[in-house]
């Protein structure tokens, strides 16, 4: 009989910041991917409801691995095509290897569908985000903000075509400049 799982995965909710906080420092071992998020809820730069948070399942409920889904553009010309931007995906180094992070994933993939979003970016492993379905962004057409993120900038088509007539350079909120 295989282990019971011990968390569960829900929409960030107000009260939830701190411990997102403290997660993404100990998951990255600094404080870019925790200011980045910190910021951008700020800035009013992300949608709650695509902030995804896993919790033990005990009486504490602590945070053991956050996902943020968030907006940007892709731009050809004077028609920027909305996408949305995974990451940053973290869990807490304690925690790694329970599949809490492909179930944070699948949740915010879900809710974007939902939503009737059409094209996630990522940039991280390609072996680990081609579970989910992730291609290489530039055989999409799509320029990564970065030269240097090559194969790890990604793209995921939600919606069936979107990716037909949509091509240019990402462009990201000033917030992601620094993370």
């Amino acid at each position: 009989m295989g282990e019971q799982q011990t968390w569960t995965i829900r929409s960030e909710q107000p009260g939830d910041a701190g411990g997102i906080d403290e997660m993404l420092r100990r998951a990255f071992d600094g404080d870019n991917a925790a200011n980045l998020v910190r910021i951008l809820r700020e800035e009013g730069g992300y949608d709650p409801a695509l902030s995804f948070v896993a919790c033990e399942s005990d009486d504490h409920g602590r945070i053991v691995g956050h996902v943020l889904f968030s907006p940007v553009a892709i731009v050809h010309g004077d028609a920027p095509s909305p996408a949305m931007a995974l990451g940053p995906l973290g869990v807490m180094p304690d925690r790694q290897r329970e599949g809490i992070g492909r179930a944070l994933v699948n949740a915010g993939l879900d809710a974007c569908r939902t939503r009737g979003l059409a094209i996630v970016l990522v940039l991280g492993d390609p072996g680990y985000y081609a579970r989910f379905g992730f291609t290489p962004a530039d055989e999409a057409r799509i320029e990564a903000p970065h030269p240097g993120w090559g194969e790890s900038y990604q793209v995921l088509e939600l919606l069936p075509g979107a990716l037909k007539e949509t091509r240019g350079r990402a462009r990201y909120p000033d917030p992601w400049a620094d993370a």
